[in-house]
């Protein structure tokens, strides 16, 4: 299915009047109709869950996936079986396109069986704040999904004003992945974070997989930048588990200023890789190492 397509099916939703059925168009071009707010709701993606949890909906969830921590909600994953969910007995399942790709056999079964199953994934932060406000239709959170996209953009506009006057900005690279050396797309939601930071990004000439937020640099192409970067900043958790050890000793890194001067940096992959309201805390961490002095007021501990 065309990418525009989806973009713009993604973008698209209707908040009818109460009388009538209210009406949203997936990621998979899907029209899901309602009459009220799903109350049974099981996420099998971790963003859906928190971006649930901080609009309130915490009672329509009966269900999240085995990596969340959302404590009390019993554990469901997209290898399971059909008949578990059904004796959860849900009225919606949240997922994202990863898992109806991989998994399509289990949608069409939920779907036969009369459960409402949708699929969202925002790209970026513009159709995060949609998605949050689709979230909140769907689980009857409208006024406190309305309310996170305020917060988020009255944040966004006081880190602006901030970083409005930093010249010259530093040169970054940004690691997604050591292994064969990837960084991530410019459209992607931690380039926005390290640019809305004040970071330049070395790699904006990156070009990303099919479908994927993430793109192969290589060694090369970075090395013969390496002279320019102030900063290498590496995303951390379970997609990255490189150590400052690992990037200091790989192969012709030191031909990396960033390397050379200490300046190894890392960021939780939770803060910059999830469409959620911890995005801003990436932002905030990212300009603490990149201007410590401008942002040393929004940030805690």
């Amino acid at each position: 299915m065309c990418r525009w397509y989806l973009f713009f099916s993604f973008l698209f939703f209707v908040l009818a009047p109460p009388t009538q059925a209210a009406q949203v168009i997936d990621a998979s071009g899907r029209v899901i109709q309602f009459d009220k707010p799903f109350t049974r709701i099981i996420s099998l993606y971790s963003a859906h869950t928190e971006n649930l949890l901080a609009m309130g909906a915490r009672d329509s969830l009966i269900g999240a996936s085995k990596s969340e921590r959302a404590g009390g909600l019993k554990r469901f994953s997209y290898h399971d079986g059909t008949e578990r969910f059904l004796a959860a007995q849900p009225d919606l399942v949240l997922i994202r396109p990863m898992i109806e790709r991989g998994y399509g056999r289990l949608v069409k079964s939920l779907q036969a069986r009369g459960i409402a199953v949708v699929s969202l994934q925002p790209g970026s932060v513009s159709e995060m704040l949609v998605y949050w406000k689709t979230l909140g239709m769907l689980s009857g959170k409208t006024e406190n999904a309305e309310k996170l996209v305020a917060e988020f953009e009255e944040e966004t506009a006081l880190i602006k004003r901030l970083t409005a006057g930093v010249t010259p900005k530093r040169a970054v690279f940004f690691e997604a992945m050591h292994g064969k050396l990837r960084t991530f797309s410019k459209e992607s939601m931690a380039i926005w974070a390290l640019e809305f930071a004040g970071g330049v990004n070395v790699a904006g000439d990156a070009t990303p997989s099919k479908g994927s937020n993430i793109a192969i640099y290589g060694k090369e192409k970075l090395l013969l930048k390496g002279s320019r970067i102030e900063v290498y900043l590496a995303q951390q958790g379970r997609m990255n588990r490189v150590t400052r050890e690992a990037i200091k000793k790989e192969p012709g890194f030191k031909l990396i200023k960033a390397v050379r001067d200490g300046e190894i940096h890392f960021v939780d992959e939770a803060l910059v890789s999830r469409p959620t309201p911890a995005l801003l805390q990436g932002v905030k961490r990212i300009g603490s190492i990149l201007y410590p002095e401008i942002f040393a007021a929004t940030t805690e501990g």
